[in-house]
């Protein structure tokens, strides 16, 4: 029996082959070259300036409470004698204005000055005449720590007061000079009116009794602390 040969591929075979040969090396070659893309860089967060640290209501504090009030009245002296005989007569007394002056730091100091209040359709602050601008500044801000809060949310006007009054009665005991009053802005009463705001600066601006003597000044807080829905108010220090 004759053996068959084996034939030899054809040109055409060759060629596909190799054609074939040549894209698998080429696929090859790129899945080596591939890389994962890359991983995206964040962009850092934008730069937030940093706020000082809140202070404490203090000595350096109680002593320009009141400097304008007494700005340029001098210690009284004792009272002079009666002019001698032929002498000019003299003229208003110095010691009267001096007197009138100090007087009025007595008052401020004791819970019996005035009230200035400044207000627009939903911001409100309010303070003693006589107190340094400084120190409203300074409270409008927010530099001042806050001691102690009440929420007044839900209450109704009688328990709101008594509440703040205690709670007033409270901080001033423990000395405490600056405390937040939550009073919100009334978007949920009736008539969307924020009635223990209003009555709040009613209470304060008198300046007399339990709720308006206690206070020296206080404003609309600031957005992180409540917003237009709270104030700040700062107490007067409680005489020894």
């Amino acid at each position: 029996m004759s053996r068959k040969r084996k034939s030899s591929p054809r040109p055409d075979d060759k060629k596909q082959r190799e054609n074939r040969d040549f894209r698998n090396l080429a696929f090859s070659e790129l899945k080596v070259l591939a890389v994962d893309p890359p991983t995206p860089v964040p962009s850092p967060p934008a730069a937030t300036v940093a706020r000082p640290p809140l202070r404490i209501f203090d000595e350096e504090d109680e002593e320009s409470l009141f400097s304008e009030a007494v700005q340029g009245v001098k210690k009284l002296e004792a009272r002079p004698g009666p002019p001698r005989p032929g002498a000019p007569p003299a003229g208003p007394p110095r010691e009267d204005e001096d007197l009138e002056a100090q007087l009025e730091l007595h008052r401020l100091v004791h819970g019996d000055g005035e009230f200035d209040i400044t207000a627009t359709e939903e911001y409100l602050e309010g303070k003693v005449l006589g107190i340094h601008p400084r120190i409203l500044r300074r409270l409008r801000r927010g530099d001042y720590a806050i001691q102690a809060q009440i929420d007044l949310h839900g209450l109704k006007r009688v328990e709101a007061k008594a509440a703040v009054q205690d709670f007033f009665y409270d901080c001033q005991g423990k000395g405490y000079r600056c405390v937040l009053v939550v009073h919100g802005r009334g978007l949920h009463s009736k008539d969307q009116m924020p009635v223990l705001k209003e009555s709040l600066r009613s209470w304060f601006e008198r300046g007399k009794g339990p709720l308006g003597r206690p206070v020296l000044a206080f404003t609309s807080a600031r957005p992180s602390d409540g917003g237009l829905g709270a104030m700040y108010v700062l107490l007067r220090k409680l005489k020894g």
